[in-house]
């Protein structure tokens, strides 16, 4: 069983709720966790009650607890994480690998052929999985779907076709 760690906690209870208000669930997690412990001010508690109490994972707590420790509330409330990565391609870059994916007559067979074709135009050397997951989530594409249009098809003997075809059969 872990002991319980004693520590003075200079807000109080008010502060902290006022505090938990003012920002999001995911640090008035931290701050409901902080609560608990100002309750057991004097007689500590240990993380696995902590964790009880609260409902939360007893690592979270441990780490929560230890940041407070550490750092007191500005620790507590700090958030190190750096966000997403940048995209792959530049806003000029999407447009024109939109305006390729949408071109009924682009030709393209496969990701690896579009792979070679971002790399000869654009001279972006992108990875098979990256430009595979980037054009599925922006674009929609899919593998082996059939094309809008045949790639050798000619605009002329379809525009023929479209003269000569029969708008609607009467029925008889």
């Amino acid at each position: 069983m872990s002991k319980p760690i004693i520590f003075s906690i200079k807000e109080s209870i008010a502060d902290i709720k006022k505090l938990i208000k003012s920002h999001n669930l995911f640090m008035s997690q931290r701050l409901r966790v902080l609560i608990e412990c100002k309750k057991h001010e004097l007689t500590g508690i240990s993380k696995r009650e902590l964790s009880e109490n609260t409902g939360y994972n007893h690592n979270s707590v441990q780490k929560w607890r230890r940041m407070y420790i550490d750092g007191g509330i500005e620790g507590l409330l700090s958030h190190n994480k750096k966000g997403f990565k940048p995209s792959s391609f530049t806003a000029p870059e999407y447009e024109i690998l939109k305006n390729k994916l949408n071109e009924s007559e682009n030709g393209l067979v496969g990701y690896k052929e579009l792979q070679e074709w971002v790399e000869t135009t654009m001279g972006i050397k992108i990875k098979y999985k990256t430009l595979y997951s980037f054009v599925r989530t922006h674009f929609g594409t899919k593998i082996k779907v059939a094309r809008k249009s045949h790639v050798k098809k000619s605009s002329e003997s379809f525009e023929a076709f479209k003269k000569t075809s029969v708008r609607f059969v009467p029925k008889q």
